[in-house]
């Protein structure tokens, strides 16, 4: 499974390394640094874990937003982040400037039943500036630096595959 527009284009997410790459071909066009889940790596609902394995790019969003932008529920809230803003909802998971919605493929293991990636949310997107990259701290998906995940977003097309390891 191949991105639907460029079929050589894919992405691998290392979780040892903490990177996500993207590929053309046999090249690495570009390694960013990336956060993903502090309990590590599993596919089940409700584990806070980071899903392995083969996955699409089921949806974009966000497109044309600024920087910073917040969403909650894939929607924009109108917000943009800022300290202030932080300091008034210290304990939101911030999802911020785009988002890329991942989708397992492999039934069983990432699709369907107890252990849908899409199911659980799972998305690549933008973390605040102040949040570490290269270390494991998030929720479940993959933290990118706003100014990465709208490089990624310009990018990469819906269907483009995800291999996470």
């Amino acid at each position: 499974m191949t991105d639907a527009v460029n079929p050589s284009m894919h992405i691998r997410i290392s979780i040892s390394r903490q990177s996500l790459e993207l590929w053309r071909d046999a090249v690495c066009l570009i390694t960013y640094p990336v956060s993903t889940a502090l309990k590590g790596a599993g596919e089940q609902k409700n584990s806070g874990c980071t899903p392995r394995g083969k996955h699409l790019i089921r949806a974009k969003i966000g497109a044309g937003k600024p920087l910073n932008t917040v969403f909650m529920g894939r929607r924009d809230t109108g917000e943009v982040y800022s300290a202030e803003l932080a300091g008034r909802y210290p304990q939101r998971d911030w999802i911020l400037t785009r988002i890329l919605w991942l989708s397992g493929c492999e039934i069983g293991r990432n699709r369907l039943s107890c252990v849908d990636t899409m199911q659980r949310y799972i998305y690549i997107h933008g973390t605040p500036d102040s949040e570490p990259m290269g270390q494991p701290l998030s929720h479940g998906c993959i933290r990118m630096r706003n100014v990465d995940v709208v490089d990624l977003f310009e990018r990469i097309s819906v269907g483009t595959f995800v291999l996470i390891e």
